[in-house]
């Protein structure tokens, strides 16, 4: 969430930077809700005192045998009114924190304003594949290979789901095995946490209140819920704690499947694995000093870009507008891999940065060695990788003139030495 104190003092210039993201808000309710709140403290403690002071005559009138009930009567009307404006308070409290707690990030000062149509492609690896005959798309190709039984995937689970059968469950594995195997090589902690979360681990990440619609929710009574990717769960791993200097920077990634409803109509164009409401990821994250966070949100790009790297898969990174920015991040990242059969990119990694807007969510703060100041931590996450967006581009930029597909030399290790998946005949 965004710092109070900054809307309080600045509130002009959180306007205009949400407005780079295309979010118009007027703070003017909001503000008079805060000033009335602190109105009601001066008057509250005024009371307090004055009530503190009165109580201290009633032993004195009464060891003089003065009559005590006018007085009493004034205390408990004091009472009454400390009631009164706590209760007024606590109201104001909760309308100014729901308010808060429904803005978006303040994009990072370089984040250029407007939609996904200022988005910028900073890096591009690789040329587009050229193929001598009819390429196909990834679903004939998986289907004919016996990678995905897409048929069967959709009577198990309906639509938007798909099913790993035989040598596809075996790449699939694969391309997750090669992740876990650079990530800890690089020296990131290996996490596999709850799938269920709590509604205190959506509210932290960002993604509730406003996106609660979007989750898979358990049970009516409580708040469980599926969780969307592993951000949600790492993100929630020190909630509520002070870490000290030492333990930053924390460097994690978890693998989990990811779980969306993905409400509304998918585009033609976007069958197979393109879109699905389950798909398998391995996710960043990285917990850091504020001073610390630019230069981890360049190490987590540089991670996800060697890893499509490792595949020798073409792509390109393009740094996002404000406006396309997820809600929670002041900066965003998009690795996104060619689709041939498409003629379109895909994203399969977003690596971005929150600074202490998640921090602030779930009170998560660290403190100075030398000054014994508590700070709130920065937040940054990644996708490292998310693959259900690489089988797809792996097989249509991988296939042959024959219908078989050249297995990546990274993935061959974990896939016993094989190096071609071919039809079956």
């Amino acid at each position: 969430m965004l710092d109070i104190n900054l809307i309080r003092s600045n509130p002009e210039f959180v306007v205009a930077a949400l407005k780079k993201r295309e979010y118009d808000v007027d703070l003017t309710e909001m503000l008079a809700w805060d000033a009335r709140r602190k109105d009601i403290l001066i008057e509250n403690e005024a009371i307090k005192a004055e009530r503190n002071k009165k109580s201290k005559e009633i032993p004195m009138l009464k060891k003089q045998g003065k009559d005590t009930a006018e007085l009493l009567e004034t205390l408990k009307q004091m009472a009454d009114r400390v009631k009164e404006l706590d209760e007024e308070q606590n109201a104001l409290e909760e309308k100014i924190n729901k308010f808060v707690l429904a803005l978006p990030n303040l994009p990072a000062e370089d984040v250029v304003a407007g939609g996904k149509e200022n988005n910028a492609v900073v890096k591009v690896f690789g040329e587009k594949p050229e193929f001598p005959y009819e390429p196909k798309n990834h679903v004939d190709l998986c289907t004919d290979l016996g990678l995905i039984d897409y048929e069967r995937g959709v009577k198990m689970g309906g639509n938007g789901f798909w099913l790993y059968t035989g040598v596809g469950a075996q790449l699939e594995w694969a391309l997750l095995n090669y992740f876990i195997t650079e990530h800890i090589k690089d020296g990131y902690t290996f996490m596999l946490p709850p799938h269920m979360l709590t509604y205190e681990c959506g509210l932290t990440a960002g993604q509730f209140p406003k996106f609660e619609e979007d989750v898979y929710r358990l049970n009516e009574e409580g708040f469980h819920f599926m969780l969307p990717t592993a951000e949600t769960a790492l993100i929630n791993l020190y909630r509520g704690e002070i870490l000290t200097e030492d333990d930053l920077p924390a460097k994690l990634f978890a693998y989990t499947p990811c779980y969306r409803r993905e409400a509304g109509t998918y585009r033609a164009s976007e069958r197979g694995m393109v879109r699905g409401h389950q798909f398998n990821k391995v996710e960043m994250f990285g917990y850091t000093k504020p001073e610390d966070s630019d230069a981890m949100l360049k190490e987590l790009i540089e991670k996800a870009c060697r890893l499509v790297e490792g595949l020798g898969l073409h792509y390109r990174l393009s740094k996002l507008a404000a406006g396309d920015c997820s809600a929670s991040m002041a900066t965003t990242y998009d690795i996104e891999l060619w689709l041939p059969s498409m003629n379109e990119y895909k994203e399969c990694s977003s690596v971005s940065n929150a600074k202490d807007y998640q921090a602030r969510r779930g009170n998560i703060r660290f403190r100075r060695k030398e000054t014994k100041k508590i700070e709130y931590v920065h937040t940054l996450n990644g996708s490292g990788l998310a693959t259900s967006r690489l089988i797809p581009a792996i097989v249509e930029q991988y296939q042959q003139g024959d219908g078989s597909i050249i297995i990546p030399e990274v993935l061959r290790p974990f896939m016993g030495g094989m190096e071609k998946i071919s039809p079956k005949r």
